[in-house]
């Protein structure tokens, strides 16, 4: 893992962040002590379909009434 100064991670921020696009972790620093650390994020797994799930997903029938007493005093 390399090590850059600000100064460094501003005049080649374009090149830095190809490297970290190709899987380098990068971590930037300010006066010698490291602040930030520049990482590759995950890539998306499957594309989100709306409403895949319909079908797979049960509420019970009384889902929204009313709290118990006894259970509203619980988180009080």
């Amino acid at each position: 893992m390399e090590t850059v100064n600000v100064h460094e991670a501003k005049t080649h921020f374009s090149k830095l962040l190809e490297r970290v696009r190709q899987g380098e972790e990068i971590v930037v620093a300010k006066a010698g002590r490291p602040v930030a650390k520049l990482v590759p994020v995950p890539p998306r797994v499957g594309k989100r379909t709306p409403g895949s799930a319909k079908g797979q997903v049960r509420m019970h029938e009384d889902f929204d009434a009313p709290l118990s007493e006894g259970f509203l005093r619980a988180f009080e």
